[in-house]
């Protein structure tokens, strides 16, 4: 008696032996329902962020003064006039530089302060690393106008408890251009210190313990360690904190307009965010202001790029 062998059967895309095609639908499905939960928040941002970013560049390219404002004349499209008469203004590079100067002064004293700080977290106790976070965090919790006043009153040349303790008499801090924008430099580092404190803290503690203890056992100096192997481990975490530092430190005003009285004398200690808000509003060229935020956006826009573009090149996933 033989027996006959079947052939196996061939199974054919979209029959009921395979099962492949059955769950492409959901699958493709499941690939929108990132989107309908973030849905929501994108609707928020397009309201609050995209429309105020519109009417930005909009009216920047109109001539937008309180006349117009005011209903007596007409809104007059200008296209880069107004862009054209800010170039041409030597104040205009003056501030820009002052600003950029200024703002990358702040990021490296503020991330060398934080990464020290969240460094110095690690290695004491914790009654200690306690006190310090407490502290830290009433710092950041501030609100920049309360802390601006209170800076201001520290310095001040007459009733100031720093100029008695140094034995500086009368110096007044805001007087001059660079001991106004160091006065400024000290009370942004210290609201700002403790987001890069903390961040920096979090990723140390992320790191194996194994490796730390094998470049230790390896000889390594702490010094070593930190800048060998900790800071290649956080520089995801180090990018954060850096980008938002020079977003934070390009578009200063309070500290800046309180500290300085609206920015100095003769106007020596203007950044671009305080040079929009006299352009629009002490001179009601609103044109001119949008025009300045406008150039602002688009220098972090760029800055940001470029920084994350340099990242993506050496390997590193954000």
């Amino acid at each position: 008696m033989t027996t006959q062998l079947t052939p196996p059967v061939e199974k054919r895309p979209g029959t009921a032996a395979d099962p492949a095609p059955a769950i492409r639908g959901p699958r493709r499905h499941g690939a929108w329902t990132p989107w309908l939960y973030l849905l929501p928040a994108l609707v928020v941002l397009g309201a609050l962020l995209v429309y105020p970013v519109y009417q930005l560049g909009l009216i920047s390219f109109l001539e937008y003064t309180q006349a117009q404002v005011s209903g007596g004349e007409p809104t007059s499209f200008q296209g880069f006039g107004n862009y054209t008469a800010l170039f041409s203004d030597p104040q205009f590079w003056q501030v820009l530089l002052a600003t950029v100067v200024f703002a990358a002064a702040c990021v490296v004293t503020t991330l060398a302060v934080g990464c020290a700080l969240a460094v110095l977290l690690t290695r004491v106790r914790a009654l200690p690393r306690l006190a310090l976070m407490l502290a830290a965090l009433g710092a950041w919790a501030t609100p920049a106008i309360t802390g601006s006043t209170v800076w201001v009153f520290l310095f001040d040349p007459d009733f100031g408890p720093v100029n008695r303790l140094l034995g500086l008499g009368d110096f007044s801090w805001t007087y001059g251009r660079y001991s106004a924008f160091a006065l400024v430099l000290l009370e942004v580092v210290w609201c700002s210190f403790p987001f890069v404190m903390v961040t920096v803290y979090a990723g140390i503690r992320a790191v194996p313990t194994e490796v730390l203890e094998a470049a230790a056992l390896d000889g390594a100096s702490q010094w070593r360690i930190w800048r060998s192997v900790t800071a290649p481990m956080l520089r995801p975490v180090l990018v954060v904190v850096t980008i938002q530092s020079i977003i934070w430190d390009f578009k200063l005003f309070t500290q800046i307009y309180v500290m300085t009285n609206g920015g100095g004398i003769a106007g020596q200690n203007l950044v671009l965010n305080v040079y929009a808000y006299q352009k629009a509003f002490a001179s009601s060229q609103y044109s001119l202001g949008s025009a300045i935020g406008v150039v602002m956006l688009l220098i972090l826009l760029a800055v940001t790029l470029v920084y994350l573009r340099l990242l993506r090149r050496q390997g590193e996933e954000l």
